[in-house]
């Protein structure tokens, strides 16, 4: 029973007043499920497991979590799997972002109350990669974040399609009426056919870039599909590196910094990366009271080109990236621009790693050179405004520069029930230079900030041929969407912020080039209009959704529970 009380099954036993029979009655149980003396005095790694039949992304992590044990016993400690709570991106109502802060207490608590030296954080789908970095990082047991790694494409009829930017570009076709029912559903069988996240760079794919580039994963292992061999063989170096974290300790804390999260917003700008990440990595970089500012970001972005050509806002998907170099590609190409003295799982500086990989080959037309960009600034901007006080986001690189310097008419939607009720209305009177404006769907707004700010064109403007115009809300966007979306409104219409107040006609100026997006209404008739303004909905009276209503954040705090956040 020599065991250190700071190691292996020994850490945190469970208090009966007699510290050795804790650890007498621990051992007497862990014997139950067969193991033998021997493997239990090794130190423990845990395995964080996301899986579920509700969440088609990680439906090969059993075999991907059997090369975690393979590595963890290689390198000789105990691997011990557990599970988290999973978020299937799809299969979550309101939607799966109400979830993400419910699922980073149950991953910081079972890391914190089980006993484990280290733990592999297995994961992919959209909110489960922030979730799982924001648990680690509150409960600051060293940890390696493990990637689902994205799905292949799929050929057909002469194409490749991958989800889910060809999802959304074959419902705007069959909206518009020149994709039928049944090619419709013959493409829904050929979008998503390999296990893994979505084949471009959306929400999940951007998370795992900047997981590598944020240091908590391992070098190169971002980008590799879900499928492939190499997928298995990181995630048997994930176990390795997780047991050799036991002895020299890394925690999360001395990996998240200033400087690692600006590292990764150059990454984010670089890549073409999800407007969803902003959220995410604000409150990430909450859990270890890092900030970020907006206005640091649009700093940020000005002076970072994008370099991926990936769809939504290039041609190429994940795979491709992967055989093109990887995110280590992007990372050689921004060293002039990176921290280079931030600390990874690895025990490596970011710099010491690309010393490393300097002169591996890359694929040009995938990745591009700092002095050849795709574009001269990154993806991302940040506008600000009387519409927008507090801040609001747009892609800048998946719109349309045309609509970027205008003012036009508001034609507003007052909840997404609305939306639904007379978006494909023929007798809704819109114009394609109007912009359409969503209200209460933010994250106090009963939806939970869905990502339903890429609202549908309507269909009569759609059948005559419109494929863009200027969308306006309180919403998230998924980062497989495309077009002029304005989203993240602060403070949102729930919380009777200036979008609340928007009324059909109004006016409403938006210019990318200074920033700005501002509602041209006089001051006196906002503030009679706000008299008569009532809270959407009414907090619940029990259970998680009363909690989330009682303590969730505005955007740009990251969406997280004001108690959760490092002070």
């Amino acid at each position: 029973m020599g065991n250190d009380a700071k190691h292996g099954l020994a850490r945190g036993l469970t208090n009966y007043g007699d510290p050795a029979f804790s650890l007498y009655l621990r051992r007497s149980f862990a014997k139950s499920m067969g193991y033998s003396s021997e493997m239990l005095a090794r130190p423990v790694v845990g395995i964080a497991d996301s899986r579920s039949g509700f969440n088609n992304c990680h439906r090969h992590f059993p075999e991907l979590i059997e090369a975690v044990k393979r590595g963890v016993i290689a390198a000789g400690g105990l691997p011990v799997d557990f599970p988290t709570t999973s978020l299937g991106e799809v299969f979550l109502s309101p939607t799966s972002m109400m979830f993400r802060n419910l699922m980073s207490i149950d991953v910081e608590e079972m890391v914190r109350a089980q006993p484990m030296d280290a733990v592999v954080l297995v994961g992919g789908c959209d909110k489960t990669v922030p979730a799982q970095l924001m648990g680690a990082a509150s409960a600051d047991v060293p940890a390696v974040q493990l990637l689902a790694g994205p799905m292949m494409p799929t050929s057909y009829r002469g194409e490749r399609l991958g989800a889910c930017t060809d999802c959304r570009r074959f419902w705007a076709m069959h909206r518009a009426g020149t994709v039928n029912a049944a090619q419709i559903e013959a493409v829904e069988g050929n979008l998503a056919t390999t296990a893994g996240t979505c084949a471009v760079m959306g929400t999940a794919s951007t998370m795992a870039a900047l997981a590598e580039a944020l240091g908590m994963a391992l070098p190169g292992s971002a980008a590799i599909p879900a499928v492939h061999a190499d997928r298995l063989r990181a995630g048997e170096a994930s176990g390795r590196r997780a047991v050799e974290l036991v002895a020299r300790p890394i925690r999360p804390s001395q990996i998240i910094t200033q400087k690692s999260v600006e590292n990764a917003i150059r990454v984010l700008l670089a890549i073409g990366g999800s407007t969803n990440a902003i959220v995410h990595l604000t409150a990430i970089a909450g859990r270890v009271g890092v900030k970020i500012d907006l206005h640091r970001l649009n700093e940020v972005s000005d002076s970072t080109p994008v370099l991926v050509d990936l769809k939504p806002t290039g041609q190429f998907y994940m795979s491709d990236l992967y055989a093109a170099g990887g995110v280590g590609a992007v990372l050689r190409e921004l060293k002039p621009l990176l921290h280079l003295d931030c600390m990874t799982v690895t025990g490596e500086t970011l710099g010491e790693r690309l010393k490393h990989e300097e002169g591996a080959w890359v694929d040009r037309a995938v990745v591009r050179q700092l002095s050849e960009p795709l574009a001269k600034e990154g993806g991302l901007v940040a506008l600000f405004g009387s519409l927008a006080p507090n801040g609001a986001i747009l892609k800048r690189s998946a719109a349309d520069t045309n609509l970027f310097e205008r003012e036009a008419r508001a034609v507003v939607f007052s909840s997404l029930d609305d939306l639904a009720a007379r978006v494909d209305d023929p007798a809704l009177d819109i114009k394609a230079e109007d912009f359409m404006v969503l209200q209460n769907a933010g994250p106090k707004s009963g939806y939970a900030m869905p990502e339903a700010g890429y609202l549908p064109i309507p269909q009569k403007l759609a059948r005559a041929g419109l494929k863009d115009m200027v969308r306006i809300s309180d919403a998230r966007m998924s980062g497989t969407a495309y077009g002029t979306i304005v989203l993240h409104v602060s403070p949102e219409a729930a919380a009777g912020g200036p979008l609340a107040l928007v009324r059909n006609g109004d006016r409403i100026k938006l210019s990318v080039k200074d920033r700005r997006i501002d509602l041209l209404v006089p001051e006196k008739e906002l503030s009679e209009r706000k008299k008569s303004w009532q809270p959407p909905v009414a907090t619940p009276a029990r259970g998680y959704a009363k909690l989330y209503m009682d303590h969730v954040l505005q955007a740009e705090q990251g969406c997280d529970f004001d108690f959760l956040r490092k002070a």
